[in-house]
């Protein structure tokens, strides 16, 4: 594999990191949240959701978010946003229309991204619609996104196991993959949604992703088309880590202050652990000999402000 010791990091604390939280979180603490963490040195902050409010309440503020992020928006961050379906979608276009008028912006979100998932009890509970009927939400989406210079990311849950419909077939996941692909999706990002993978239960996941890509996880010109999506629920996301590394992926989600955390993973008790924390990805990537952007100093501020949060 043609790989390279460069990691690309997406932090997704302000979005996957805040969305299951019952306090609603002030809109201009979501939005200091995102400029902390674009100050770290990640390449892609995931900001929002243009979801509808009645489905996720602490994600309603999407638009305003991202009017208070316009002015600080550094050059070469990417800004993206989870978007369900073409009206999610039609209102990240109203948002960059709105900065480009207001702030001269060309394009405030660069990227979109839309959700299914590897289990059909997944995607009927998380969707409220079969994997094939999210694939056929995603037809207009993907070539909408694209008309307006939006590159799209399609995420596939429980990629390891589903707390509904129990362990997952590779090929499963693989054939998902392909239709995503089939469409137009410019990079997959494959969900470990209850942090149940070991390396040993996540490798052939992997393996058979990297054979649908004909073998390369980077494309051509070195940038990552498969991104990993760990979560941390019972302490081997880091281990994980590694095997991605060794399979040549480059590219994974994190969360300040590892932020979030599905609620199919909780008990009436025990909340479970959520995303891999950034901090804890970019040693992971240390030890394996590989190298980001990060600054030290700025996730240490980003990760104590995250977790101030839902204190």
């Amino acid at each position: 594999m043609s790989v390279n010791d460069q990691v690309r990091i997406t932090d997704v604390s302000p979005r996957d990191g805040l969305q299951a939280e019952s306090a609603i979180v002030d809109t201009a603490l979501k939005a200091q949240l995102a400029m902390l963490v674009q100050k770290t040195g990640v390449t892609e902050v995931e900001v929002s959701s243009f979801v509808s409010p009645k489905w996720i309440p602490q994600l309603g503020d999407a638009a305003a978010v991202f009017d208070l992020l316009a002015p600080s928006k550094p050059e070469g961050v990417i800004y993206s946003a989870l978007v369900p379906n073409e009206r999610g979608l039609n209102a990240a276009i109203e948002v960059n229309q709105k900065a480009r008028q207001d702030h001269g912006i060309e394009r405030l979100i660069d990227k979109v991204s839309v959700f299914t998932a590897a289990s059909e009890g997944f995607s009927l509970k998380n969707t409220n619609a079969t994997i094939e009927e999210t694939l056929q939400r995603f037809e207009p989406v993907v070539g909408k996104a694209h008309e307006h210079g939006l590159m799209v990311r399609g995420y596939i849950s429980c990629i390891v196991q589903c707390p509904f419909d129990g362990a997952i077939n590779p090929e499963s996941v693989g054939d998902v993959m392909t239709q995503l692909l089939a469409m137009g999706i410019d990079e997959i990002d494959l969900g470990d949604t209850i942090g149940a993978a070991t390396p040993e239960t996540l490798e052939p996941v992997m393996m058979e992703a990297i054979d649908r890509l004909d073998g390369e996880p980077t494309n051509s010109f070195g940038d990552p088309t498969l991104t990993l999506h760990l979560h941390d629920t019972f302490g081997h996301a880091g281990e994980c880590v590694k095997l991605a590394l060794e399979l040549g992926v480059r590219s994974f989600d994190s969360s300040a202050g590892g932020l979030g955390g599905c609620p199919y993973a909780s008990t009436q008790s025990t909340r479970a652990p959520g995303n891999i924390s950034t901090l804890a990805l970019v040693q992971a990537i240390r030890d394996a000999g590989l190298t980001t952007n990060i600054d030290d100093d700025a996730l240490i501020e980003a990760s104590k402000f995250a977790s101030g949060l839902i204190e």
